[in-house]
C-alpha cells in the first residue's frame, strides 16, 4: 500500500487507504505502518519474526554460580539462587545446561563401626528361614 518511486504514499494516506480497503479489520495507526514499513526495509518481508530470548544471566555470573558450587558442592539449589540474586529455576536450568547436579545430603543413619560386621553376618531364628 505503501508504493514504490514516484507512487509512494505518506504514512497517513497508507492509514486512510486501509480503512477503506478494510472496514471489516481494526484500524491501523501511523505508528504500526511505520513499524511495519521498517520490518520491510530491513528484512525485505513483513512475516512475523520469532523473537529470540536475551541471554538473563552473564558469563561472569555463571561462573560465580559454578565456582560457588566447586567450593560446597552440598550447597542447595536454593541457597545459590539466593547468594547470586537469581530466580531459583534460572539457577536450575544453568546447572541443568552444565551437567551439574545440586542435592542437599542428609545424614539418615549414623555407621558404627561393627556395623558392617553385622550386615555381613547370619543370623538364624528358631522356626524360620535364614535371616540376613
Amino acid at each position: 500500500m505503501i508504493g514504490y518511486g514516484d507512487r509512494a504514499r505518506t504514512q497517513c494516506e497508507v492509514v486512510r487507504l486501509f480503512r477503506e480497503t478494510h472496514p471489516d479489520l481494526p484500524p491501523l495507526n501511523q505508528g504500526t505502518i511505520s513499524k511495519i514499513e521498517a520490518q520491510y526495509r530491513e528484512m525485505g518481508h513483513v512475516r512475523k519474526v520469532p523473537s529470540k530470548r536475551q541471554a538473563v544471566v552473564d558469563d561472569d555470573t555463571k561462573l560465580n554460580l559454578l565456582l560457588a558450587l566447586e567450593e560446597n558442592p552440598i550447597t542447595p539449589a536454593r541457597q545459590l539462587a539466593r547468594d547470586s540474586n537469581l530466580n531459583h529455576k534460572t539457577v536450575l536450568t544453568i546447572l541443568k545446561y552444565e551437567k551439574k547436579c545440586p542435592y542437599k545430603m542428609q545424614a539418615v543413619q549414623e555407621l558404627l563401626e561393627d556395623d558392617p560386621d553385622r550386615r555381613l553376618s547370619v543370623s538364624y531364628d528358631e522356626g524360620s528361614e535364614c535371616v540376613l
